[in-house]
């Protein structure tokens, strides 16, 4: 288990909603056969807060079908990068997955609307938008192709950490090396700023900022911690660029296997595990940063007046994303006022 991992698990045994299965199966002298079982794809480590997320998911499912349906968690990349993991579920190879927005954009532009830069003020601005009518509507568009959305899990607020130059201002970002994930999006954003967009598979960023590759990358607290990415990086300048909200998703060829009935417990599970994973997400965000600062890592925290710059730099890219959809970013930037 990861430094801060045991936290997490920790929270989630005192929150009473994390744990094994068998208390509802005690007592049961039949074997249960389940009629099916399906694979989920998590990219992230087994005790961080999406990983506990989708282990609360599985075990909400065999518990409510009594192990007729049974989802074997596959953490750590095991079933690929999220990049691969997208391409096998449109063909059925993978049933289920927790997914960034930022690798489903590049399969349904629609999405990009949802991570912008600097769009959300902040998590409950996010969340307003996310349980409207809005959210509810982009739940839905991955339909078209092959990908149904299940519930919206929480990845926090995206920002820059550095190996050997802090940025305390825009000026400090030209030119650096800067690793985003595989996404046009992402590398349009950094670029947009004056940093050089480096695309680099999330298991590979560790070994590129050890290697001096790239000068730095950007991410959440959880994500810079549980990767260890301090122990190379140790200056986080807390911009939050971004918070990029993150899918459940199942296969349509896994979807239309199942009954009415097991469809909707399976949106119900989910729903539920996404407000368990939330409440670990937020506890998960204050012990990764409280670590990180005991562990030497120096946070520089922007003026607002400097984070209007970074904002409006990165506003350029408004129009090539969500050039036909400016009337919904306003809509959305209304819920936060």
């Amino acid at each position: 288990m990861t430094r801060g991992g045991k936290k997490w698990a920790l929270l989630a045994a005192v929150l009473g909603i994390a744990g094994a299965v068998v208390v509802w199966r005690m007592g049961r002298g039949d074997t249960v056969v389940p009629e099916y079982v399906f694979r989920y794809a998590e990219n992230q480590v087994s005790d961080y807060p999406t990983a506990l997320g989708a282990a609360r998911f599985a075990e909400l499912v065999e518990e409510r079908t009594e192990g007729r349906i049974q989802i074997l968690v596959r953490s750590e990349g095991e079933l690929g990068a999220e990049k691969d993991v997208l391409k096998q579920m449109q063909y059925g190879g993978i049933d289920f997955a927790r997914v960034s927005l930022a690798q489903l954009g590049e399969i349904v532009p629609e999405l990009n609307v949802l991570q912008m830069p600097y769009l959300y003020r902040d998590a409950e601005h996010m969340w307003s938008v996310l349980e409207s009518e809005i959210g509810d509507y982009y739940l839905g568009v991955s339909e078209k192709s092959d990908l149904i959305g299940l519930s919206w899990y929480d990845a926090g607020a995206r920002s820059f950490y550095t190996s050997t130059k802090k940025i305390t201002c825009l000026e400090d970002l030209q030119g650096m090396r800067i690793r985003v994930q595989e996404s046009a999006l992402m590398s349009d954003m950094v670029e947009a700023m004056g940093a050089r967009a480096v695309q680099t598979a999330y298991s590979d960023v560790y070994s590129v900022l050890e290697l001096g590759t790239v000068d730095g990358a950007e991410n959440n607290w959880p994500s810079y911690k549980s990767m260890n990415h301090d122990e190379v990086a140790r200056y986080y300048t807390v911009d939050e660029h971004q918070r990029i909200p993150e899918l459940q998703i199942i296969s349509r060829h896994t979807w239309e296997k199942l009954s009415e009935e097991d469809q909707a417990l399976i949106r119900e599970c989910a729903k539920e595990s996404a407000l368990f994973e939330r409440e670990l997400w937020f506890q998960a965000e204050e012990t990764c940063r409280q670590e990180a600062l005991a562990a030497g890592t120096e946070i520089i925290e922007l003026s607002g007046e400097e984070k209007e710059k970074f904002r409006a730099a990165a506003e350029q890219i408004y129009e090539k994303y969500c050039g036909d959809c400016m009337d919904i970013i306003e809509e959305i930037q209304k819920k936060g006022e």
